[in-house]
């Protein structure tokens, strides 16, 4: 009875954090419209990642630690999980791992053509991608692929 206790005390603990992580807020395409509009006067650079592409963890704390340094000067980074919903929580846990700021998404469209229209209809929908915003809420540039977190901020700079 005691050795039960134990297990379900350690099992607790060991969920605790998975729970404690906030939820990932869904996305759809007019989700996506709305987000850009409510964050007109910002500079925002938009990332469409996931849990299972490499490169997307790779540059995720590289895009906060820009965040970091340029949010003073009006710039915002959101991020958009392109996870399942069974890869909900590692998405989770990684985001708080990486220390990821702000309110955080997840991918659920209605029509994930509309939702690719809705952010640009040249989009395949690869990832990483990433896409830059400038104050009046305007797309400016899009990254998709791999691409040097120094040119992604060379754009972000020249906005600010």
């Amino acid at each position: 009875m005691i050795l039960n206790v134990r297990l379900l005390i350690a099992a607790a603990l060991l969920a605790a954090p998975l729970c404690a992580q906030p939820a990932l807020q869904p996305m759809d395409e007019t989700g996506y419209q709305g987000l850009l509009a409510a964050n007109k006067g910002k500079v925002v650079l938009v990332n469409f990642w996931a849990t299972w592409c490499q490169p997307c963890r790779a540059e995720m704390p590289q895009l906060v630690k820009m965040e970091a340094s340029l949010r003073v000067r009006g710039f915002k980074l959101i991020t958009i999980s392109a996870d399942e919903p069974e890869q909900e929580a590692f998405a989770r846990k990684f985001l708080t791992q990486t220390k990821v700021p702000g309110t955080w998404y997840v991918k659920r469209p209605k029509s994930d053509s509309a939702f690719i229209e809705a952010v640009d209809r040249r989009w395949s929908g690869a990832l990483p991608a990433s896409y830059l915003y400038d104050r009046t809420g305007r797309k400016r540039q899009m990254f998709v692929g791999e691409t040097a977190i120094a040119t992604i901020e060379a754009a972000i700079r020249k906005l600010l």
